[in-house]
Order: structure tokens, then sequence, then C-alpha cells
């Protein structure tokens, strides 16, 4: 009995691992109200002002709650990318709501106002603005960066926190939500006429899959479609045709699974081991034209198995994980399935 308890565990911790950490900013949110007027909140409120870049975003990878930054120091470079400039936002608003501190209402919108500038006429988002003349430009999936702008954009019509904003401002936001969901519809990848599901960046004119780093081929992302999915998944009302790109990202989701491997992500052990037990796993990217799993070094060579790639991108990336499992349980009791 106790092998099977031991790896029902292990799934479960692998599972955990996969879902989207908060970053620090987001993690205020989880405070309550007086706390926004306290010492310590006020500490990092200040902090966070102070962050803030010339275009009105906010650093990657950085705590923006801990400590003000050196206001002898040159402004950072802001992003969306890895939960960067919404969490800082969500944070303004509410303490906005809170205090009534014109300060947070003011930075707030100067955040809010770059996100609406910065999205394409298409409707995607790239992964910073102004735009550079590398990947960042393209759209982004990857990570979740345009999942959580329209998630936050979606959350500015409807939640309490961003009532301080007029109609107008309300429904621009509503209108950038609509064209970010007919970007992504148009983004879905066809293969021999069926719809499948995303890359983890896309052109951001043709839309077509592109690459990013040189490890990061134009694909069918295992993980990024996902949090696609999900998103799709939890709108009150899609539309005809999100309906049909959930059923067919779903669809391929189920197709692509692996099943009876377990993964580590590690420099010196094999990466997949056989265990009937283990819960099913899917690539980070499948070969478009041929559904199979590739991976790749530095070099940007495609490979077919994990193990003929080096140790420092075999243990420094993650090719595999159990994200398509949520995806098939919320499709399961979705309503419009």
């Amino acid at each position: 009995m106790f092998p099977r308890i031991a790896a029902l565990f292990i799934a479960f911790v692998t599972l955990c691992a996969h879902v989207r950490a908060d970053t620090p900013a987001e993690k205020l949110l989880k405070q309550p109200d007086d706390w926004f007027t306290s010492d310590k909140g006020r500490d990092a409120l200040e902090s966070i002002l102070s962050w803030q870049s010339e275009h009105g975003d906010w650093p990657k990878n950085t705590d923006t709650t801990r400590q003000r930054r050196d206001e002898g120091s040159r402004r950072p470079a802001g992003t969306f990318d890895n939960g960067a400039t919404t969490g800082e936002l969500r944070v303004l608003a509410r303490a906005f709501r809170i205090t009534g501190d014109d300060r947070y209402r003011q930075t707030f919108l100067r955040g809010f106002d770059h996100i609406l500038v910065a999205q394409y006429p298409n409707g995607g988002w790239p992964q910073r603005f102004p735009l550079s003349n590398g990947y960042h430009r393209h759209i982004t999936f990857n990570d979740g960066t345009m999942i959580r702008l329209l998630q936050f954009l979606r959350d500015v019509t409807r939640e309490e926190d961003f009532r301080f904003l007029d109609d107008a401002q309300r429904a621009a936001a509503q209108r950038a939500v609509e064209r970010g969901l007919d970007c992504i519809v148009k983004c879905q990848i066809v293969v021999d006429g069926v719809p499948t599901v995303w890359c983890a960046q896309h052109h951001a004119e043709t839309l077509a899959p592109v690459q990013a780093r040189s490890y990061e081929h134009p694909s069918l992302s295992g993980a990024e479609s996902v949090g696609i999915l999900l998103f799709l998944m939890d709108l009150d009302e899609p539309s005809p045709d999100v309906v049909a790109a959930v059923h067919s990202g779903v669809a391929w989701i189920e197709s692509a699974k692996i099943e009876g491997y377990r993964y580590r992500k590690s420099r010196t052990e094999p990466a997949l081991t056989p265990d009937p037990d283990a819960p099913p796993l899917w690539a980070r990217f499948y070969e478009i034209e041929t559904n199979r799993p590739i991976f790749s070094d530095r070099d940007g060579i495609v490979k077919y198995d994990i193990q003929e790639i080096g140790s420092e991108r075999r243990g420094g990336y993650t090719w595999y994980g159990t994200w398509g499992t949520r995806a098939l349980k919320e499709y399961a009791r979705w309503p419009h399935r």
C-alpha cells in the first residue's frame, strides 16, 4: 500500500509544481484591508510606486514590494513577462479603494493606459512595450503573459477594486479583451485542416508560430496551450468561435498525453523513467507536422530524445509536465462541452 500512496503524493507535488506561483505583489492581495493602512502596508506600497518604469510597467523577477528603488538609480525596464505589472496594478487599485490616496490611482492609470497602448491592432500583446527588435515583440503566450493581461482587463470590467474607473475606461478594457479573444482564435494552429493548440509565441503580424529563444522552436505547446484553454473555459458567455477552439484544443490535449512515465528534471539522472502509476505527462513542445515531442540545446538543433540534449538544458528547463490534467478536468465539467 505504501508505494501506491507515495506515488500519489509525488504526483500531487509534481502537479502543484506547475501551478503558477504568485508574484510578491500578488501575495499582498491576500492581506486584509486594514493591512493597507498599516506602516508595513504603506512601506510596501511606497516600494511599488518607486519601481514603476517611465512607461508605466514594472520589472520582472524583482520583489517590488520589499524595499524602495534607490532614487539615484536608473529606472528599471518594465515588462509583462513572468507576472510583472498586473500584480502591481491590482495592489494599487485595492490600495486606492481602501485609502483614497490619489497617488495610487494615478500610478495605476499610467500602467493601465500602457497595457492598452501596447496591444497590437490584431489583439495580441508583445512581451514588453515599447517594442524590441528581438523575439520579445512577438505575441507572447509564453509563461501565461497574454493570458494574465486578459484576466486583468476582464477583472477591471467587473471587480469592486476597479470601480474608480469611468465607463469609457471600462469599455476600453472590454474592447481589448474582445480583440484578445479574437487573436487567440486566429492564432490556433491548424494542421491538415484540423485546429490543434497554440505556440508559445506567434508572429506579431502574420500570427504564425515563431521561435523565441534558441531552444524554444515554433511548435505546439503542451504548457502554454493549457493556460489558454483554462482562460477560455472560464468565460461567462463564450462565442461560438471560442467554444469551437476549446473543443479542438482539448481534443489535441487528450491525443498528446504521454502515459506510463515519470519525469525528473535532472542533469545527471534519466529524465523519463517507466512508471505505470505516474500521472499523464505532456511535452513542453511538439513538432507541428508530426506531433512528436522536441527538445533542444542552446545551439538550436532539434532533438527527438530528451537524453540527446546536454545536461545544462536537460536539467535547467522544464520539458515535461502534468499541465494537461487540469484542462481535461475543467473540460469535463465545462457547461459548453
